[in-house]
């Protein structure tokens, strides 16, 4: 298993009921699959660097997590079905 650092931002216009459920579906997708979440991080509603998709807003969520390789190859294919995310990016944590 490794470590994992994950950020994704998800449409600042999704409704906050939709949000939770699409935080804990993503969630869900990296512990059914024998994954250890060590810490989430909410940042909560900021400035984009530049435009995404016509937004300038994203709602950023980091996860610390520690996974085989299948747990992070299903949260990878349900991130990327989700319209609701408009960037994710996984990191390979070496500490």
């Amino acid at each position: 298993m490794r470590k994992y650092e994950i950020m994704y931002i998800i449409r600042p216009d999704l409704p906050e009921d939709d949000r939770k459920a699409l935080i804990e579906e993503l969630e869900n997708a990296l512990t059914s699959n024998g994954a250890d979440i060590r810490k989430v991080d909410e940042w909560g509603m900021r400035d984009l660097a530049y435009e995404i998709d016509k937004h300038r807003k994203g709602y950023y969520m980091v996860l610390y997590v520690t996974a085989p390789e299948a747990a992070r190859a299903e949260f990878d294919r349900r991130i990327h079905l989700s319209e609701d995310v408009i960037r994710f990016l996984v990191v390979k944590d070496e500490q």
